[in-house]
């Protein structure tokens, strides 16, 4: 009897296309023929404590603090957030604001670890026999291991495993597409660890319990497509189809690939879930694996260093926080002909103002380029409205109406224009014959508005407080003057004669309770001894007038 196979080729399967793209040399050959090797163990390793969309982490350490491999050292602050651990066993060195990968250029707070060169572990707690645990039980394992999409976007992964509402995901794909060019560490994570994607996909899978799993490869890595499908058929899953699709860029992008595989399209501005579809990138499932069914969180990853800036490129595993410069150094070091260090790859990566910057968890390609080594670099000129960027873009967007509305810094506008659709993929500033740096503008578009929205929440927020104190301050001024109201009504209700009485008759019977306390404890004046003629004469005449004024009293009584 024919094992059942659990792979699917482009020829088999109905595969759809999406708008424009391109098909761009590739250069993985430079790094892709290497095998996986780890990276030697830095001497300083610098954390941004944001190294995922969402919050910062929350530093849990203290300088001079020591810490074992493994060991948290932030911890998630909110929902949307991710843990940090350390990557090696050490030495809390500093908290504090450091130069970290960024298009910003600003700095971040930072937790800087110092090795102690033993790389000692903290004590795991592995769950071989994951398929007991419930999935919110799997969620948080993955949320406490720190997991983000190694892909490049990293959005906490335990969010994205929680299908909320829905009670079941149609389909989970797993992105080895892997379509920019230069970048190779998929392809090796996919022919040496095949098997640890496939026991990731299916904890993913568990975990959302999602109908099938696609796993999506572009046909220009067939040594991964290979490795993949005898994972597969090791473990006989008949549930997840492995689809070889048309190399493209950006087939990789998540909208893309979706459409690519499915024919279904996400909404503008929606996500994959709302049409019941959940993607996640082959490392993710890898680590996902480790994280499960070893107990170990995300404290490193592969690293491509590439491109003819380098001497010797290749892709090693490398611990999160590490220095660009050690990796470089470990490539044989930079050639005369480097130009500048891309984190990243060359249409989607950010430039690197220097060497010194750590490797982040969505570092996913150190690229060392020289001159002119990719796309166009010649003169920025006038748009001349070919309409190439339009044919080009995967979106299906307008590039350039985009451009000149995010130039005209006219924000309303260019969101009519669907700016947040645009994936940043390059395409359109890849073609566009004036070299505009079109996703420049797209994305200093997005920051302005973000920051806007951060600006409105900020007045909304101080719009409501002070409603609520001049409410407050109102409703306290009315509460004082009914008061003040209750109390004249009352004076008048009562005649003025009868209240000086009263007054009086309260002092009286005030000074007879007085005196009376006095004469049963037995008081006698004090001081009385000795008492000089002048001293004796002034007590007389005081004794002499409080006489008088009691005799007057009683004859005012009797009459």
């Amino acid at each position: 009897m024919t094992k059942p196979t659990s792979t699917t080729t482009a020829a088999a399967r109905k595969l759809w296309q999406f708008h424009g793209g391109l098909h761009l040399p590739d250069h993985k050959s430079l790094s892709c023929e290497q095998p996986i090797q780890p990276a030697v163990l830095p001497k300083r390793l610098v954390l941004p404590l944001q190294q995922h969309i969402g919050a910062p982490a929350k530093p849990i350490v203290e300088v001079g603090e020591r810490v074992r491999k493994g060991q948290t050292i932030a911890q998630p602050d909110g929902f949307v957030s991710a843990a940090l651990h350390a990557p090696t066993s050490g030495t809390v060195v500093a908290i504090e604001e450091r130069a970290v990968p960024h298009p910003s250029g600003l700095t971040a707070p930072c937790i800087v670890l110092e090795s102690d060169g033993e790389d000692r572990w903290v004590e795991l707690q592995p769950h071989g026999n994951w398929t007991t645990l419930d999935a919110s039980e799997l969620r948080n394992l993955i949320r406490e291991a720190g997991i983000v999409g190694l892909g490049g976007a990293g959005f906490p992964s335990f969010i994205k495993l929680n299908p909320g509402a829905r009670t079941e995901i149609d389909t989970l794909i797993l992105n080895a597409a892997e379509c920019e060019p230069y970048i190779t560490c998929d392809d090796r994570l996919m022919r040496e660890r095949a098997d640890e994607v496939i026991a990731g996909a299916r904890i993913m899978r568990h975990a959302l319990h999602a109908r099938r799993v696609v796993i999506g490869i572009e046909d220009n890595k067939p040594e991964a497509h290979a490795a993949l499908r005898d994972a597969l058929a090791r473990v006989d899953r008949s549930d997840i189809e492995l689809v070889q699709v048309p190399t493209r860029y950006p087939t990789g992008g998540e909208k893309q690939l979706i459409k690519v595989l499915t024919g279904k399209e996400v909404p503008s501005q929606g996500l994959p879930i709302d049409i019941n579809i959940v993607c996640h990138n082959v490392a993710t499932a890898a680590a996902v694996h480790r994280a499960v069914e070893h107990g170990e969180p995300l404290i490193s990853r592969i690293v491509t260093v590439t491109g003819r800036g380098v001497a010797t490129p290749r892709n090693l595993e490398v611990l999160i926080g590490t220095p660009v410069d050690d990796l470089l150094r470990q490539c044989g070091g930079t050639t005369p002909t480097l130009s500048r260090l891309v984190l990243g790859g060359p249409l989607m990566g950010i430039t690197l103002p220097h060497s010194g910057l750590p490797i982040t968890k969505t570092g996913n390609c150190i690229l060392a380029l020289a001159p002119g080594e990719f796309g166009q670099h010649g003169p920025v000129r006038n748009c001349i409205r070919c309409g190439e960027c339009a044919r080009a873009c995967p979106a299906n967007l307008l590039p350039q109406q985009l451009y000149w509305h995010a130039r005209a810094k006219d924000f309303d506008k260019v969101q009519d224009y669907n700016l947040f659709d645009c994936i940043e993929c390059g395409c359109c500033a890849y073609v566009c014959p004036a070299n505009l740096p079109l996703v420049q503008y797209y994305r200093y578009a997005k920051t302005a508005i973000w920051a806007q929205a951060r600006d409105k929440k900020k007045a909304e927020l101080a719009r409501e407080r002070h409603d609520f104190r001049t409410e407050r301050q109102e409703r306290e001024k009315a509460e004082r003057a009914a008061k003040l109201a209750k109390k004249k009504a009352a004076l008048e209700e009562s005649p003025a004669a009868d209240s000086e009485e009263a007054k009086k008759a309260a002092i009286k019977a005030a000074m007879e309770r007085a005196k009376a306390k006095r004469e049963a404890a037995g008081v006698e004046p004090k001081n009385t001894d000795n008492l000089t003629a002048d001293q004796q004469r002034q007590i007389d005449e005081a004794e002499a007038r409080r006489a008088t004024e009691k005799k007057n009293e009683s004859a005012n009584e009797r009459e």
